[in-house]
């Protein structure tokens, strides 16, 4: 096992330098500031941020302009804590809160900075210099971004838990969802594990939609009570959910998730649509006095998910579909690029008992 006294001095890390240029680089470890601890990285799961900047050099409106170390999902273990003696000690297995709240707290409410408008997050090109990420074998983090991971959670588990505080906080915009009929569009890892969350907080009927059959196997194996093709049109519009969870991030999908949402219910739209107009059928929501509602990465819901993996009420394992080693980076990207066929897909970067 490596020690505080024994870190190597670089360490190869997944980067993408321009569209379509995905690389593994060895990267050099920076000494770390007084207030960041060392991160051996263990497992990192790849997000469709990272794809979007491999397959297109940008995620929505964040267009890459350097090289970027890619990666926001991770868990590992910490190998030198931090210098000014705050944080979990060396040896602790830890998750990661990749947010750092911006500037202008008087410019959205104090309970939720992920709104706030200089946020940054780790792997994002949102501004430049952009934010390197964790898919590196060794990393420097505040220790504001650890969470300390109760003993016996499996690691390679807990690499969900940055994508399932963002289904967690999604299904929180919801409100009460206990015995609702709740209805996911889109069973991508993020829509799969919105319906593991939907079952822990005791929604009463939970349908899953999706085109591909392997998502929606998915989406059964964590609660789902029924599954239904994305082209069943007629099947959606009779399910009259209470709360829907829009997880596509296309506009067919919304689409789905308004037709399918019953009167004065809600649509939590937590599925990133693509930057610009897009068509939405607006007037059937007003008439039907539905609440569509945004939803962001998370906040403390990270802390939740912990919890819940902990004494076991959250379920989220059949998600993780494949895993490779981090030499094999380009073939993992390429696996997770095809949603027909991958769940959430991992990358390994050691082992968790060396």
């Amino acid at each position: 096992m490596l020690t505080e006294n024994t870190l190597p001095i670089s360490g190869p890390a997944v980067v993408a330098h321009a569209k379509g240029d995905l690389r593994i680089d060895d990267i050099t470890l920076a000494a770390p500031a007084p207030d960041e601890a060392v991160i051996e990285v263990l497992y990192g799961g790849i997000c469709g941020s990272d794809l979007h900047y491999w397959l297109h050099g940008a995620a929505g409106e964040s267009i890459l302009k350097a090289p970027l170390v890619l990666g926001h999902e991770i868990s590992g273990r910490v190998v030198r804590p931090a210098a000014n003696g705050t944080g979990p000690a060396a040896g602790t297995p830890v998750a990661v809160h990749p947010a750092t709240p911006g500037p202008g707290a008087a410019r959205y409410p104090a309970d939720r900075p992920n709104l706030s408008p200089g946020c940054t997050y780790l792997g994002s090109a949102a501004r430049y210099p952009h934010t390197d990420g964790a898919f590196s074998r060794y990393i420097n983090l505040p220790v504001r971004m650890l969470r300390a991971l109760p003993a016996g959670l499996d690691l390679r588990t807990a690499a969900l838990i940055e994508p399932a505080s963002v289904a967690w906080h999604a299904v929180s915009r919801a409100g009460d969802v206990a015995g609702k009929t709740a209805l996911v569009i889109g069973c991508g890892p993020i829509g799969a594990l919105t319906v593991a969350v939907l079952k822990r907080a005791g929604a009463g009927r939970i349908v899953a939609v999706d085109m591909h059959p392997k998502p929606l196997e998915i989406a059964a194996a964590v609660g789902a009570d029924e599954v239904l093709a994305a082209g069943d049109v007629e099947a959606i519009a009779a399910v009259e959910a209470d709360v829907v969870i829009e997880s596509s991030g296309n506009h067919h999908g919304l689409a789905s998730a308004i037709q399918g949402a019953a009167r004065g219910g809600t649509v939590v739209m937590v599925g990133l649509l693509p930057t610009g107009p897009q068509p939405v059928l607006i007037s059937l929501a007003i008439v039907r006095e539905l609440e569509l509602c945004g939803s962001f990465r998370f906040n403390d819901e990270i802390d939740d998910v912990i919890a819940a993996l902990a004494d076991g009420s959250l379920q989220i394992e059949p998600v993780i579909t494949h895993e490779f080693p981090v030499t094999q980076a380009l073939e993992a990207f390429d696996v997770a690029r095809n949603s027909a066929e991958s769940g959430k897909v991992l990358l390994s970067f050691g082992s968790a008992d060396n």
